[in-house]
């Protein structure tokens, strides 16, 4: 999975990466100190993988991963190639999610680079150049489409549906706002648009507002309300407390978050979110070699889960032997007790791979 960092310059973004990902990025007070993307790649902590590594005694432990892509800060006209739009514009058609980063927080040291604190008007001034980036992508397909209609009739439903979301960029409104049918939907991902990305918004507040209670936040609010506008999701998120955080070790860090007021750290709610935004799952195997999880789309079924592992698992499926980790816990570990209660289950095609189940496929290539 690979997200995107992305928002106004000087809004905290790769301070916040620097923390995440323990990267090291350049974080300065002056705008496009990000120029070539950093990436860092982050592990998905899962204690249900911790657990089972050590009742098996795993020679291996792997946890999944999240990469994490820094962009470049972007300003208005960057989809006219003002400052480095082009670049950017071009790293985040990489990225399967979006994390916008928007100010929330007052500090006369860290200069803003319209002058004043707004983050609707600052998620406004990103959105717009993603539409007018995605407006220029769908007039060529138009346009394409429209030449080859003489040949081929058939693509005049395609031309009013391309024209259909123009007229709806148009209107200064993001792809993924629009209302498509479940063909419709397909076809608009195929065309990779900007604004059809999913998006969490982090807010990022003080260290003063890191507390759980800063939903008080006015600014917070505002960026609220276009979330929920626009079916995004918002993780509340103080970059400088990251920082601080990465500094730390386990022990500490959880001290450190407790005086804080706080329940999770930032990196966590940006992993859970990112995962329920991308309708994500895990499943574990789990032996003396090795224990691993095994990151999946909800609704997987178990020969493509298999594939997962090896090409040849899906290729050759027989069945899946499997049971959920809290039923094996509830079992003492112990594969042998889980059977004697009828909790291990041998699973066909057509099931679909719940997260958490711990998976044993056998198969015959």
């Amino acid at each position: 999975m690979k997200l995107g960092i992305v928002g106004l310059p000087n809004v905290g973004k790769s301070t916040l990466f620097n923390a995440i990902t323990k990267a090291g990025a350049e974080a300065a007070n002056y705008p496009f100190c990000t120029i070539e993307p950093n990436v860092g790649v982050v592990t998905v902590p899962d204690e249900r993988v911790t657990k089972l590594s050590e009742i098996y005694n795993s020679k291996k432990t792997i946890y999944t991963t999240i990469e994490f892509c820094d962009i470049a800060g972007l300003v208005k006209g960057a989809s006219k190639g003002e400052g480095l739009g082009n670049k950017f514009l071009g790293h985040i058609r990489e990225v399967e999610a979006i994390v916008h980063v928007v100010r929330c927080f007052e500090d006369e040291n860290v200069v803003h680079v319209d002058g004043r604190i707004d983050p609707a008007s600052d998620i406004e001034t990103i959105n717009m150049e993603l539409i007018l980036a995605d407006m220029e992508v769908l007039e060529r397909r138009i346009a394409k489409a429209t030449k080859m209609l003489k040949g081929d009739k058939s693509l005049q439903k395609e031309i009013d549906l391309l024209n259909r979301i123009n007229e709806h960029l148009g209107e200064g409104k993001v792809a993924r706002m629009m209302e498509l049918d479940e063909d419709e939907a397909a076809f608009v991902k195929s065309l990779d648009l900007l604004t059809y990305k999913p998006v969490i918004y982090a807010a990022n507040v003080s260290e003063d507002d890191a507390a759980d209670d800063a939903e008080e936040n006015e600014y917070v609010k505002a960026v609220r309300d276009i979330a929920d506008a626009e079916g995004s999701q918002v993780v509340i998120i103080s970059a400088q407390v990251e920082a601080e955080l990465a500094e730390l070790d386990d022990e500490e860090r959880n001290m450190f978050l407790e005086e804080m007021g706080i329940s999770e750290s930032g990196l966590d709610k940006l992993i859970k979110s990112s995962y329920a935004l991308l309708d994500l799952i895990s499943f574990i195997t789990t032996g003396e070699d090795e224990t691993r999880a095994w990151t999946i789309k909800r609704g997987t079924l178990a020969p493509q889960a298999a594939g997962k592992i090896h090409t040849d698992f899906e290729k050759g499926f027989i069945r899946a032997e499997t049971i959920a980790y809290d039923k094996l816990m509830e079992a003492g570990g112990k594969i042998s007790a889980a059977k004697e209660h009828g909790w291990l289950r041998s699973e066909g095609k057509e099931y679909e791979v719940k997260d958490g189940d711990i998976c044993h496929f056998l198969f015959n290539v």
